[in-house]
């Protein structure tokens, strides 16, 4: 199968493009290189050394003889040359991960939260026209969030994007339908992927567009089977409060002997994925689209749920770390409850990789080895989602500790 990758060089990106390759797949990147540049931005670079994508690409072709091609595009900006690129190539797929991913950052600022705003949305409206432009049958899979839920639950399992409702007209008829899962984003960032399916349940129901869209959680590890046989080919390992993901942040934070941050009172529970299982995930949606047609199918990208407090007692366990409690950034219930289904992707034959003191290891001995190369004073999430929470925000560095 011939597919494009929008957004190959990021975090999720390039594992899943090697992942991709690797399976003897024909891969193409495209990406505007923007995460690099807002590594400039925020001068907090990823904690392993991540090369250029240029020796990037010829370290995979050197090690398999697999060639991935690269195009710098913006696909949010260059709709032309998306267009036409896709015309040139003809895929049959296109993985769209071409989104700006954080929570925190699409909360630093109303120019940050615009640039979420214009890049997300464009980008993910841009492919849409240009695969109907094209002509092509082209099945889109896309990197959404669990976000797009909230992270409350209504006493039940969160279905994979579908709720059945019953309607009672005027004559007393009863109508049942499905329609999608109430949204509840928590943030500029998950309001856009809210959009999002918007616009997918659309071009899906106008133009017949094949559509998969992937609600994952948090993914945690780095590396998968590809990108830890070179170092050339490492993942990134994002740290600092507006990119580092809780459980990669709390290993880090351990190995260099900071206090585990935990915002507020640590109870929420969030939705995790490792991520040699979002690779996974990717490939089995790919090798399973929807029928031209169908509406879009939608997957729930996760493994497991726990509470931030829960994982930070465990790694403190793990590594006699203190755990500091400190003033949640984000404008949420300070406890919740989350269930979810994920039953579509253990029916497609995903082993779930769950949590373990082994990989938590493999993490840690990752994040010691590149140690020198952090900088602790971007631990600390210095985004805030209300005013009110920036004029309140307690002086930088002062952390309430306990010892677990």
């Amino acid at each position: 199968m011939k597919i494009m990758v929008l957004g190959g060089d990021g975090f999720c990106g390039w594992p899943t493009s090697l992942h991709l390759s690797n399976l003897g797949h024909e891969v193409i990147i495209v990406d505007n290189l923007s995460r690099r540049n807002i590594d400039n931005e925020l001068e907090a670079s990823s904690l392993t050394p991540i090369t250029p994508i240029g020796m990037r690409l010829a370290t995979w072709q050197e090690l398999t003889g697999k060639r991935i091609d690269f195009h710098r595009i913006d696909v949010a900006e260059n709709y032309h040359r998306l267009l036409t690129l896709i015309k040139e190539h003809k895929p049959q797929a296109i993985v769209h991960f071409a989104e700006q991913r954080a929570a925190p950052y699409s909360m630093k600022s109303p120019s940050h939260k615009r640039y979420t705003v214009n890049n997300n949305l464009n980008a993910t409206h841009n492919v849409l026209c240009a695969i109907v432009e094209s002509g092509l049958d082209i099945h889109l899979a896309h990197l959404g969030t669990m976000g797009v839920y909230g992270y409350g639950t209504a006493g039940m399992k969160i279905p994979e994007g579908y709720l059945p409702v019953e309607v009672v007209t005027e004559d007393g008829e009863r109508v049942r339908q499905e329609i999608l899962y109430p949204a509840n984003p928590g943030s500029i960032y998950h309001m856009t992927k809210t959009q999002d399916q918007l616009f997918f349940a659309y071009y899906a129901k106008n133009d017949q567009v094949r559509i998969t869209d992937l609600h994952q959680g948090i993914v945690w590890g780095t590396n998968t089977n590809e990108t830890s046989s070179d170092e050339r080919l490492i993942n990134r390992f994002d740290y600092d409060g507006d990119y580092g993901t809780v459980l990669n942040r709390f290993l880090m934070q351990a190995a260099i002997g900071y206090p585990l941050t935990v915002h507020g009172t640590g109870g929420q529970t969030r939705a995790f994925i490792h991520i040699q299982d979002t690779v996974r995930c990717i490939q089995l949606a790919l090798e399973n689209p929807p029928e031209k047609g169908d509406r879009v199918k939608i997957l729930n990208q996760m493994t497991e749920t726990h509470r931030v407090r829960d994982l930070a007692t465990l790694v403190s366990d793990m590594t006699g770390s203190e755990i500091a409690f400190v003033p949640n950034p984000r404008n949420e219930s300070a406890e919740n409850d989350l269930h979810v289904k994920n039953d579509l992707f253990l029916e497609l034959g995903l082993n779930p990789t769950t949590l373990s003191q082994g990989l938590l290891f493999e993490v840690t001995e990752v994040a010691k080895r590149y140690a020198h190369r952090a900088d602790p004073s971007k631990i600390p999430c210095t985004s805030t989602w209300t005013t009110k929470q920036q004029a309140g925000k307690p002086k930088e560095g002062v952390l309430d500790t306990v010892s677990s």
